[in-house]
């Protein structure tokens, strides 16, 4: 795992990293990133399998094979283990935002919302994960950050829906139905458990078209879905 650079041009939603400790110890670095990635990979499925509070450092050195009496010399705590994996994992910047993903007017809801399902279903299943068994246990400056980053999502995502609709900028429903399709980001991470038998695109067609009938019967003046430009409406 590496750590990402804050150049997306989602720059207003993905700028706010979580800060790492600053460990100048060791000064060959490509020994301290490969360190720090045999670390932060056992400490995620540790995370994972036992919950972030019951796993101890111990725990983290017995499964990455990092010596105890050296681990201190990469990461400071399992607090900054944490924050490096949500850099890595949850603000990984080579999948789209919802807000990017919108802005391309080729696509209708259902496609948008079924292209941004299925990257972030794919490539950020453990981090979803991650993110509601850990947050609560994070120091409180940290989950400032994440609510920051969170809600700065949030707005941006009202914007670009209030743009595919045209309904009236600032009102509470649109923050509030921008807040549930993010959280439909997770649904397949946390209950496709109980669907395995399902196929993976009728969950995302399933769940991207009653995401569009949300958004076109909250918002929507005519409830009339919307159109690529020059669509004659066939289909």
């Amino acid at each position: 795992m590496s750590n990402p650079k804050p150049n997306s041009p989602a720059a207003s939603e993905r700028s706010e990293f979580l800060e790492e400790a600053e460990i100048k110890s060791v000064q060959n670095q490509q020994l301290v990133q490969a360190r720090r990635e045999q670390i932060c990979e056992a400490a995620l499925e540790l995370f994972l399998e036992k919950g972030f509070s019951a796993t101890t450092i111990r725990d983290i050195c017995a499964r990455s094979g990092v010596n105890q009496a050296s681990i201190y010399d990469y990461i400071a705590n399992k607090n900054d283990i944490l924050r490096r994996l949500l850099n890595q994992l949850w603000f990984r910047e080579d999948v789209p935002t919802l807000p990017d993903v919108l802005k391309d007017t080729a696509l209708t809801l259902e496609e948008a919302f079924a292209q941004y399902f299925r990257e972030t279903w794919r490539k950020k299943r453990k981090s979803t994960l991650l993110v509601y068994r850990a947050v609560p246990h994070m120091p409180i400056e940290d989950r400032r950050a994440m609510r920051a980053r969170d809600l700065a999502l949030i707005k941006s995502l009202a914007v670009e829906l209030e743009k595919r609709t045209g309904h009236p900028a600032g009102q509470a429903e649109t923050e509030v139905l921008a807040n549930v399709l993010i959280f439909l980001s997770a649904f397949a991470p946390m209950r496709d458990w109980l669907l395995k038998d399902i196929p993976e695109e009728t969950m995302l067609r399933t769940v991207a078209v009653g995401a569009a009938a949300m958004v076109r019967e909250l918002l929507s003046d005519t409830g009339a879905p919307d159109r690529r430009p020059n669509d004659q409406g066939t289909g």
